[in-house]
């Protein structure tokens, strides 16, 4: 029962997909939903995949890759967006004062040009990653992302408040393993094992310079590192591709 309402709540989290609507923390369940992330980004990636599969015949491939990247922003509910734009706004303030300016509910300047920059490089990169016809690799990208977030709360501190602090508490090795394995096989089926070597390398990365600043990660820096390691994953296959 727990499996069911930890997935239930992995969903709710990480998506505006209205099917499930769980909202209440139970005890047990914050680890299982933690362990489902990637599957929850394999899905959302297989569903612009199959948007794209269906309308590719009938409109421009970089036009239909532009109106995906908003399909993909609205299902998500911008809740990575969000997380990358608080974590930007953190970077040009003294790391004593970083997560007092994460918090606040305001978008700063630096944020907001930082994140419509970026929004504009992944765009760009969806809409050729379209042209290409590479699109059946979204799921992976997706679910390789936030494969990078389940490692990062599992190994690191957490440094923030709010519900992330009981994904942290409750999340198991075991349930760590299960999205390792089912990782690994979904992207041996669909691509290669490289692409979790490249993933896991720009985790690593990143790693290096938040846990040098603050000696740990919070859930905005979670959504820092999903979406960042989207973009650098839909670049490299862009250039294997040329």
């Amino acid at each position: 029962m727990k499996i069911f309402k930890g997935f239930a709540l992995a969903v709710s989290l990480l998506t505006i997909i209205p099917f499930f609507k769980v909202h209440d923390f139970y005890k047990g369940i914050n680890g299982y939903a933690v362990m489902f992330y990637p599957l929850v980004g394999f899905l959302l990636g297989s569903i612009l995949y199959g948007v794209w599969f269906f309308l590719n015949p009938h409109m421009p491939s970089i036009h239909l890759g532009i109106l995906l990247f908003g399909l993909w922003v609205l299902l998500t509910g911008a809740l990575h967006l969000d997380g990358l734009s608080d974590t930007i706004d953190g970077l040009f303030v003294h790391k004593d004062k970083a997560l007092e300016v994460m918090k606040d509910p305001h978008t700063g300047g630096m944020g907001m040009i930082f994140t419509v920059t970026f929004l504009i490089l992944k765009a760009s990169s969806l809409a050729y990653l379209s042209y290409l016809n590479a699109m059946y690799l979204l799921p992976i990208i997706l679910m390789l992302s936030r494969f990078n977030a389940v490692v990062a709360i599992y190994l690191y501190p957490y440094i923030g408040g709010g519900i992330a602090s009981l994904a942290k508490k409750e999340l198991k090795l075991s349930q760590v393993f299960i999205a390792f394995l089912y990782v690994f096989i979904i992207s041996l089926c669909i691509s290669s094992f490289s692409f979790i070597i490249i993933s896991l390398l720009l985790f690593y990365i990143i790693k290096l310079f938040f846990i040098k600043r603050y000696n740990g990660f919070s859930g905005d820096i979670y959504g820092f590192i999903i979406e960042i390691t989207e973009l650098i994953l839909l670049n490299i296959i862009i250039i294997g591709f040329l």
